[in-house]
Formats: structure tokens, sequence, C-alpha cells
């Protein structure tokens, strides 16, 4: 990705992200992320074994899978990362959207140990890296 393009993307508020694309999305987590100490790479756009960003630590792979919703994120998306957890053989695995979860994927993430930020963590995520840029 581009200086300009990343640098435009780091300027997002939660306005702009409720207005993205899902790919526009995914690249915004992309920069945000790095911004956060990960090494990040989107997965390809078609077979991606249900994760779209693959995180990178010292010692642990996380994968990730980006949800731009207007309305709340239910079972399948947890559903779909557990699955790209074991295929992507990673450590962790999280779900982030600019929405809310239902409480069926709350209780699901809860038992497989899956990772949910909803709109409220990714606004403080957005204001911390904004605070740091």
């Amino acid at each position: 990705m581009d200086i300009v393009r990343e640098s435009r993307l780091k300027r997002s508020d939660i306005n702009d992200i409720d207005e993205m694309s899902g790919n526009k999305f995914e690249e915004y987590l992309l920069v945000l992320l790095k911004g956060r100490g990960y090494k990040v790479k989107l997965t390809p756009k078609t077979g991606d074994y249900g994760a779209d960003l693959i995180l990178l630590t010292n010692n642990k792979k996380i994968v990730v899978q980006a949800k731009r919703y207007k309305k709340n994120v239910g079972v399948r998306a947890v559903q779909e990362i557990v699955s790209a957890q074991k295929y992507y053989k990673a450590d962790e695995c999280w779900v982030i959207t600019n929405s809310f979860f239902t409480n069926q994927a709350i209780k699901l993430a809860s038992s497989n140990h899956v990772r949910l930020i909803n709109r409220s963590e990714l606004i403080d995520w957005m204001i911390k890296y904004n605070k740091s840029a």
C-alpha cells in the first residue's frame, strides 16, 4: 500500500468506516493494526478460509475476520474464524466489527476462545492510534 493511501486511511473516523466497503475496511484494519505493533498481511480476496488478515507478533499468529456491518454480527462470523484458526494453525482468532455482536455470537465466541472487538473497542483503538500518529 502506498504512503498517500495509508495516510488517508489513517485519518478515517468511525463515520468513514461506516461508509467503507468491506475491502476498504480490511485495508483500514491493516493500517490500524500495523500502528498497534503487529506485522499484518491481508489474505487473498477469495479462498481465504474465513480470515481477512493475519497478524504476527514475536511469538503468536492471529487470524482476524473483519465485518463492516450496519447490523449486529452473528454466529456465522465466529464459526468462520474458528475454522480459519485451524486452517492457518493460528494461536488466536479475532472478529473485528464497526458494529456489535448478537448474544448468540458472544456465547459461541466465549466457548471457542474467540476475541470479539466491537464498535466501542474499535473506536478506543482508533483514538489511541490517532493520538500516537
